[in-house]
């Protein structure tokens, strides 16, 4: 009975998905119940960047990252005094998580890696541009890492204010 036990015991931690293989799993879900409640539905290997882009838009609507607006008393500094009406979005940092799962899901899914829609170029600077933007709104550039080698702190530093910010438009 006691080895019994053990192996009931072991069994579960060892068919647990990860976090990770967990979050991927529920986001390849909603990303397919989005093609399918699309007018018409969409069929995954007719899936392309702009719908994923879509994609992207739709969630901003359930986001928790307030992103001031142009017009904003507060666009641009990074501690505002009081609450404005800015929207809340999601922020890049979760988008590109988000595209990075559904990036590998759909290759474990059987798609191509040349035809995957979340690795596009499209995807790429749509991301830039929201990494920018809310940056930009916040009040905190963005600033390229750059690799060490070697170099002191300072250095870096110093090289690192030439990145530029574009705004999103």
């Amino acid at each position: 009975m006691e080895r019994g036990k053990d192996l009931a015991a072991a069994e579960p931690s060892a068919a647990a998905p990860s976090r990770y293989e967990s979050q991927k799993r529920r986001d390849w879900n909603t990303f397919g119940q989005f093609l399918r409640n699309q007018q018409p539905a969409v069929e995954l290997h007719h899936c392309n960047s702009s719908h994923v882009l879509e994609f992207m838009r739709y969630l901003d609507q359930f986001g928790k990252t307030k992103v001031h607006l142009q017009g904003c008393l507060f666009y641009g500094q990074p501690e505002p005094p009081a609450p404005c009406a800015c929207p809340l979005r999601q922020a890049w940092g979760s988008l590109d998580a988000l595209i990075g799962r559904l990036r590998a899901a759909y290759e474990e899914h059987g798609g191509s890696p040349e035809t995957n829609p979340f690795a596009s170029g499209e995807i790429r600077v749509y991301l830039r541009e929201v990494k920018e933007f809310q940056a930009k709104a916040r009040g905190v550039p963005y600033k390229k890492k750059k690799k060490r080698s070697g170099a002191t702190r300072n250095d870096d530093d110093d090289h690192s204010n030439s990145s530029s910010t574009t705004p999103f438009s």
